[in-house]
């Protein structure tokens, strides 16, 4: 149905992704619209299809689903569309002069003639210009926008496109709708598609084929984590998405990847049973780190003698070294690029700190870095020494506007030795930046566990280093004394061998709740995290974190994040809230950054009174809420570093609740108290390496809810989707050269 009227009042705007709520005046009455695009303003008049739906809590608004903007035509609603917050330095005393002075001629003037507007006090002709380029700008947005709504582009969508195209975004679109799959971050080709069929493209066009081959070779790295695919594959997966007949147009597809090959766009490389294809970044990425880590691993060799260093390292801690333990240092400490690999309680904190106190021994330079926070505070803890992110190391540079890295290969890192830690979550866009930035000579080393989850991003770094046979690998499997009475160690190894843990112990630190269909499994997990665990390990409910196999369900991640929530803290008159998506975050939420964001700024305060501030705050940072603003519609989050960024609007679908989380966003963190829910899925998720990372999770303790027979089903499913990668291939390319 349609609507008529003008916007009275903006309640709620998020630039980012369109979202706006607002008051409208319409013929009838006031209606609160929600989904109108964030160009509108108040005094603006707008025409909104969409549907009236009753909300249980704020009741009747309407849900627009397009809208067609026209500019105020009343003074007064001039007045208010230019005190709207819009037009930067204009308040409503400013406005009302303005519209005093020109009346019903004031948006033509601002437009045409805005050298007129320094007559009225307060406009200097500097603001007088800002206000008409601002204009123009916002006239300009909604008029692409309205095209972009007439191809069947949501609001949300056609804000993110003239971000990158702008003024061009009607050439761009009718030259060649399928550069959307290309240039626009989160279109798939099935949207481009609609969009160029309504421009009138052929089934046939090698622009359409030519995004199909794009869009599947983006969707494998994102969601499977390969770097090329296999061409008979990528054929097969090109025709699927077409839709066309195979047998006729096969040749067709593998002339334009031969085109994308010669422009460049492509690259293709011949293994032994299989021609890859992939994308040219991926290609030159790895074949760049395959050059580097053969460079390091020759030019840092060195021939320390480290036997009397060993020595005061076991005197001064008061422990003697297993001779594999010794043997992964000494490896470490001389080799140029040197892995170190095992499960929990095989020892690789001692060993790291045994490395440490040789080189200072030694009197040489070294950093320890770790990919996500969450990792890098407990790698400082466990060694005693400063530990940062990987990104954190290399330091952001956002003053040109686009997201790299102050070091580079322009720019050395000025270390002896580099320590990585938590490497198995280590994917290749990181690892490559932070190989760049190494000098000639500088060691590399690598710690981590084969056998956890690979990286969320794509890329199979650690385990094609690990198996080119290249560079040297430590192997820990021998559990120590000492850390042999944790039964969550014990349990670890276990799955990890394909048994099942042991769960009928009195043991106070791994504990098997068996429950049978997911509602009684949410109900339990609930309980343990408020009431059970609470008062049983004497420890406080955010000390304890939920892990979830699956986001869905009702014993998924965002069923019992609501479920948690409702219940330790429901809305009060006195907490604010917003709502991102399906979801309302509160004061006092434990929240989750769900993407990396290089510009947010933070301030930490220190007992003295001092502070500093930066940016930067990453994907896994977990907080909580101090406070929501909702005069300037911004959240206060203190970061578990101690870290307070505050959000806007902008930003607040970067948040999300994190009572409970999944197992990938836990990995390479460490949680003192862990609950996992284990639930039937898909054979794909539900694996023995997800169950393994998911238990190495835990420090102290470790609950496990679910049927028995799910729980055996995970630890027999050795399941792992294979990862397309050539750094292997490229890294035995470059050691035969070199050598």
């Amino acid at each position: 149905m349609e609507v008529r009227g003008t916007i009275e009042h903006i309640i709620f705007r998020n630039d980012e992704n369109g979202y706006t709520v607002a008051d409208i005046d319409t013929d009838e009455k006031i209606i609160t619209a929600v989904g109108v695009f964030p160009s509108v303003s108040e005094g603006e008049e707008v025409v909104m299809n969409g549907e009236y739906k009753v909300n249980q809590k704020f009741g009747e608004q309407f849900s627009a689903d397009t809208v067609t903007v026209s500019l105020p035509t009343t003074n007064d609603a001039v007045m208010k569309y230019l005190a709207s917050g819009l037009f930067k330095g204009i308040g409503p005393v400013t406005a009302y002069a303005i519209v005093e002075k020109f009346k019903e001629n004031t948006l033509k003037v601002i437009e045409n003639e805005p050298m007129r507007l320094s007559r009225v006090k307060g406009v200097s002709r500097k603001k007088a210009e800002e206000l008409s380029e601002a204009f123009k700008r916002l006239k300009a947005m909604q008029s692409k926008i309205l095209y972009l709504q007439s191809l069947g582009i949501s609001v949300n969508l056609a804000i993110k496109i003239y971000k990158v195209y702008e003024e061009r975004t009607e050439d761009v679109i009718r030259e060649n709708p399928y550069r959307l799959v290309e240039d626009i971050d989160g279109v798939g080709f099935a949207t481009a598609d609609k969009v160029a069929e309504k421009t009138g493209v052929e089934k046939g066009s090698a622009f359409r084929i030519r995004a199909a081959v794009l869009y599947v070779l983006q969707e494998a790295a994102a969601t499977l984590g390969h770097n090329y695919l296999p061409l008979e594959r990528l054929l097969k997966d090109a025709v699927k998405v077409l839709n066309l007949d195979g047998t006729d147009f096969l040749g067709a597809i593998k002339a334009v990847i031969d085109d994308m090959i010669l422009s460049d766009d492509l690259k293709s490389y011949e293994k032994e049973d299989e021609i890859a294809i992939m994308l040219s970044m991926f290609y030159a990425t790895e074949k760049s780190i395959a050059g580097i880590l053969t460079r390091q691993n020759f030019a840092g060799q060195t021939e320390i003698d480290i036997t009397g260093d060993l020595e005061e390292f076991e005197t001064v801690n008061k422990i003697a070294l297993h001779e594999n333990q010794r043997a992964a240092v000494r490896n470490a400490v001389n080799s140029g690029v040197s892995v170190i690999t095992g499960g929990p309680g095989t020892g690789k904190t001692t060993i790291v700190k045994a490395i440490i106190s040789i080189l200072k021994n030694h009197g040489e330079s070294f950093v320890l870095t770790a990919p996500t926070g969450r990792a890098a505070k407990r790698l400082s803890l466990t060694t005693g020494e400063n530990a940062s992110t990987i990104h954190r190391l290399l330091e952001i540079d956002t003053k040109s506007g686009k997201t790299k890295f102050i070091y580079n290969e322009y720019n050395k890192l000025k270390y002896d030795v580099i320590i990585i830690d938590e490497m198995s979550m280590v994917d290749l866009y990181i690892f490559s930046a932070a190989v760049k930035a190494l000098r000639d000579g500088t060691r590399l080393i690598m710690v981590g566990d084969k056998d956890q989850l690979p990286s969320v991003g794509s890329g199979n770094v650690l385990s094609d280093i690990i198996e080119c046979g290249k560079f040297s690998v430590s192997y820990l499997t021998y559990i120590y004394r000492q850390e042999s009475e944790s039964l969550i160690v014990a349990n670890a190894h276990r799955i990890n061998k394909g048994q099942m843990p042991v769960t009928d112990t009195k043991d106070k630190d791994f504990f098997f709740m068996e429950r049978n269909g997911q509602e009684e499994i949410l109900e339990t997990v609930t309980d343990l995290m408020i009431r059970r665990l609470p008062k049983y390990f004497g420890v406080k409910g955010e000390e304890i974190q939920i892990l979830c196999p699956m986001k869905k369900g009702a014993a998924g991640v965002e069923s019992l994040n609501r479920n948690i929530q409702d219940t330790i803290n429901p809305k009060t008159p006195k907490k604010s809230e917003i709502t991102v998506g399906d979801m309302k975050i509160r004061t006092g939420d434990k929240v989750m950054q769900t993407v990396n964001n290089y510009q947010l700024e933070w301030v930490k305060y220190y007992d003295d009174g001092s502070f500093s501030a930066g940016e930067g705050v990453y994907n896994g940072d977990i907080g909580f809420v101090e406070s929501i603003d909702t005069e300037t519609n911004t959240v206060k989050v203190r970061f578990e570093d101690d870290k307070t960024a505050v959000y806007s609007s902008m930003e607040f679908e970067e948040l999300t609740l994190a009572y409970a989380i999944s197992v990938h966003k836990g990995q390479g963190s460490e949680f003192d108290y862990v609950i996992l829910a284990v639930t039937g899925g898909n054979y794909m998720i539900m694996t023995r390496n997800l169950l393994y990372t998911a238990v190495t999770r835990a420090k102290k303790g470790i609950v496990i809810v679910g049927s028995r027979e799910n729980l055996k089903r995970m630890t027999e499913n050795t399941f792992t989707t294979r990862r397309y990668s050539l750094l292997k291939d490229f890294i035995l390319e470059a050691s035969k050269r070199g050598s």
